[in-house]
């Protein structure tokens, strides 16, 4: 077929539009959150609960696309890249480990977080000074944060392994 095949660039354009809607669909995660903690204990909930289930349950879907797409041009490209090379190799590697972090620390948290928001709704406003769940929910916020600041580096150096491919002859 070779990289400038109609099927070739077929295939890339769903591997960018993977990325660009699962990638993107999860970046600005923080920024939800931030706004959120604006807002009242409810309607936080609501943003929160909305803002996973579009991460999860769409988002998700397109990152492991990703990959798939990724895989097919390099054995679409008739040998012009290869998986022993640089920057095929240490993107899957890469995405696989955020994968590991994603799954086994990321998710775990957020489920957490959204558990603790609902027992708070739950419970109703509290009787003068913060809710006692507030120290909780800051502590496994925090962690998020550093979790998806990994995540954002990983994405970062893959798509700098991407774009100027290193190890490509």
């Amino acid at each position: 077929m070779g990289i400038n095949s109609f099927a070739y660039n077929l295939v890339l354009l769903l591997h960018i539009i993977c990325v660009i809607v699962g990638f993107g669909g999860v970046i600005l995660n923080g920024v939800y959150a931030a706004r959120a903690q604006q807002l009242p204990p409810e309607q936080n909930l609501a943003v929160m609960e909305v803002n996973s289930f579009v991460s999860i349950k769409v988002a998700e879907v397109f990152i492991y696309l990703v990959p798939v797409f990724g895989l097919g041009l390099v054995g679409m490209s008739d040998d012009a890249f290869g998986f022993g090379q640089l920057w095929v190799w240490l993107s899957l590697v890469i995405y696989v480990l955020s994968l590991g972090v994603s799954h086994g620390a990321l998710l775990p948290t957020v489920k957490k977080m959204l558990a603790v928001q609902r027992e708070m709704v739950a419970a109703g406003p509290p009787a003068g000074g913060p809710p006692p769940q507030a120290a909780q929910l800051e502590a496994m916020g925090k962690k998020v944060g550093g979790l998806s600041m990994v995540l954002h580096l990983s994405l970062v150096v893959i798509l700098v392994l991407m774009i100027w491919k290193p190890g490509y002859a």
